[in-house]
């Protein structure tokens, strides 16, 4: 296509939507209404999914060392630790180690637990991480066949559970997620349907005097990629808007930690181009499925 036939068809969606304005205005609002619940739910299972996969990597394994296993015992059980596939990190901690750690978290009550300095009951402990953390129960298993192994805890069941929800409200999110997508098209396209069934004579007139279905559809094209950007702005802006607050707010909590947003930026940024995209996309698709219909002349 030439630069001059395309600049024609932009200089003509952009008269259209000037022309038709009070349809216009009903279009870009039912964008902006359907878009602000997709931005919203959207940065709703951005954060939960983060939050799931933050709860996921801090899953970790404690082997417990038997009493009686000497130091060549503990850095064979280490080396063979290591050589298993999907072990992101195997670190020692001493058994002096284990009972600071259980003071320090049990507060004042923690002080109960200093008499045993120096006859320390605890085990000396191997903490695991998987690189994969869904592989978490069978490299458990794996482990406690191992020689000088008295036990590995990890909370099975706790841990299986968090892997099965999350794995479901993951699934259950994407759903919703392209249903609400699937839904604004819907209602965009009979909104965008409406302002072109005002013009059908337009364009049966057009295609009377011999012009081609490409050179008709451009504007339109045009047209449905600004209404639908234009009514993507301010859903980016009302869902960013509150983002920085919240997000500020839960900042500021001590009391939640395990409770942490992803970052204002670059999240805004990404929010942002995933919202256009899918605003210019569904524009763009209801202006080229409603004029098709009367290009059939």
């Amino acid at each position: 296509m030439k630069v001059r036939i395309l600049m024609r068809h932009i200089r003509e969606g952009f008269k259209n939507i000037r022309r038709n304005g009070w349809m216009t205005m009903a279009s870009i609002a039912a964008v902006t209404t359907t878009l602000i619940l997709v931005a919203a739910f959207l940065a709703l299972m951005l954060n939960l999914n983060e939050m799931a996969d933050n709860i996921e990597r801090d899953v970790q394994l404690d082997v417990m060392i038997e009493q009686t296993a000497s130091q060549e015992d503990i850095q064979a059980l280490g080396e063979s630790i290591n050589k298993l596939e999907n072990i992101d990190s195997a670190v020692f901690s001493s058994k002096d180690d284990e009972l600071n750690k259980l003071i320090k978290s049990m507060g004042e009550d923690g002080q109960a637990w200093e008499m045993f300095e120096q006859d320390n009951p605890l085990n000396h402990v191997y903490i695991v991480k998987a690189k994969q953390p869904e592989d978490t129960s069978a490299i458990a298993e794996e482990i406690k066949q191992m020689s000088a192994v008295e036990d590995v805890v990890y909370g099975q069941e706790v841990v299986e559970k968090l892997f099965d929800f999350n794995k479901y409200a993951r699934t259950i999110g994407l759903v919703l997620i392209i249903g609400l997508v699937f839904t604004a098209i819907f209602l965009i396209s009979n909104t965008i349907k409406i302002t072109i069934m005002a013009r059908s004579k337009e364009i049966g007139i057009m295609k009377l005097v011999g012009a081609t279905n490409g050179f008709i559809r451009w504007p339109f094209f045009v047209e449905g990629l600004l209404l639908g950007v234009m009514g993507s702005i301010i859903p980016i802006i009302i869902v960013l808007t509150g983002y920085y607050y919240v997000e500020d707010i839960l900042s500021k909590q001590t009391t939640y930690n395990f409770i942490e947003l992803l970052p204002y930026t670059p999240f805004a940024f990404q929010l942002s181009g995933i919202i256009l995209a899918i605003g210019a996309a569904i524009g763009v698709w209801g202006s080229v499925m409603s004029v098709r219909k009367f290009l059939k002349v």
